[in-house]
């Protein structure tokens, strides 16, 4: 069965798949920067004889095609780049490059596609089709490397008919897997807001536009676009996690800035939300006698599972690991750009678990200490490539 064949190949390379993960994750590199990510995955694939192409500079797109008859293609991606975080953790594997650290698992997605690439390409007697690997850069960068990668055609030539990724999940333990149909991930905005009164002494408020007061009646009124005008079954955030007011126990500023989030579900309360939050701000600077630059940079879309494709690619992995294994995921408020491959093609977005108490390895992504159980490499090779096997029909 192809299903042994799968899991003794992602057997005989697991040693390796850690290894190529300690090396990824002690040279990380941030998005649109992955130089020498992009050498390693090149030199893996050539040593295999796996023929690839660039794309969106950093990227890496490498094709299998089976031997047997059929004009199926699905796609499997893996994205490579890290964060601006400086790691805390002392392991033999961690960060070389100071203040840069793969803190949310991309190390793992793309050894784990190189293993899976591995086991498919030891396979190509037994399937029929052709799977595209995506090694995508800057993920957690704006514009995002998926929408880049679309641009160039990384959906073409030849076309998926299908698009599945992995993604690591600490609150999951290791050896287990998730699955959510339908919409799964939200919207991300960047916001960016300027208000600006006139500064001066603090003892004289009469004297000036206070640009703080402004802007803490701004951050506290914004909330009522998610609390009074979202509809209550759509989960909406709204979250500002950065206010700059250069001034003093007694100076007021001229200007404060604030950044922060907005995320939803649904694309026209997202239109609709962008249009109140600017409106509504920038009509009560002006009503306190100051200004407001609201600016809303347009971040990913939200992510939707294919219902037929996440069906059968969760009973692929049942099959795979044991029914008992694979998990129900809740809506999770978190944004990733594979949802630009989600809006234009079937697309499938699961989670790896990768938690283990007793080895330390359950901190949230985008920290300092995050770190996983490479116990969770045993499955997460073996199970794309059967779950890539299976949905091409063989």
């Amino acid at each position: 069965m192809i299903k042994d064949k799968i899991k003794d190949l992602a057997g005989s390379i697991f040693n390796d798949v850690v290894g190529y993960r300690r090396h990824i994750h002690a040279n990380p590199e941030l998005s649109y920067k992955e130089f020498e990510t992009s050498l390693f995955i090149k030199d893996k694939l050539t040593k295999w004889g796996i023929e690839f192409t660039d794309c969106a500079n950093t990227g890496v797109v490498g094709l299998i095609k089976g031997n047997l008859a059929s004009d199926k293609v699905i796609a499997l991606r893996a994205d490579m780049d890290a964060l601006p975080i400086h790691e805390a953790n002392d392991k033999p594997y961690r960060s070389k490059n100071q203040g840069v650290m793969h803190a949310c698992g991309h190390d793992v997605h793309t050894s784990s596609l190189l293993g899976t690439a591995y086991i498919l390409n030891q396979l190509k007697d037994e399937f029929g089709g052709t799977i595209k690997l995506i090694f995508q850069p800057a993920e957690e960068l704006l514009p995002g490397g998926a929408s880049i990668m679309i641009k160039e055609g990384v959906l073409e030539n030849p076309k998926p008919d299908a698009i599945v990724g992995q993604h690591v999940m600490p609150l999951i333990d290791a050896g287990k897997v998730g699955f959510r149909s339908g919409i799964y991930m939200a919207s991300t905005d960047e916001l960016y807001v300027t208000v600006t009164g006139k500064g001066g002494h603090g003892a004289q408020p009469h004297q000036n536009i206070d640009s703080v007061v402004i802007a803490s009646h701004i951050i506290i009124a914004l909330q009522q676009i998610v609390s009074r005008n979202a509809d209550p079954r759509l989960p909406s955030v709204l979250s500002f996690g950065k206010v700059i007011a250069n001034g003093a126990t007694n100076i007021i500023p001229n200007e404060v800035k604030i950044e922060g989030t907005f995320r939803t579900l649904d694309e026209d309360w997202r239109n609709e939300a962008h249009k109140r939050m600017k409106k509504m701000a920038e009509g009560m600077a002006e009503s306190m006698g100051g200004s407001c630059d609201f600016d809303i940079h347009r971040g990913y879309p939200f992510l939707i599972n294919e219902e037929k494709l996440t069906a059968n690619a969760r009973s692929f992995a049942e099959d795979f690991l044991g029914k008992e294994n694979v998990v129900d995921l809740d809506i999770w408020m978190a944004a990733e750009d594979f949802s630009f491959y989600s809006q234009v093609t079937d697309a499938c977005f699961y989670r790896l678990g990768t938690g283990n108490l007793e080895k330390d390895t359950s901190y949230s992504v985008h920290t300092p200490k995050f770190d996983i159980d490479e116990d969770a490499l045993k499955l997460s090779t073996g199970l794309m490539a059967y779950i890539a096997v299976k949905q091409l029909g063989n």
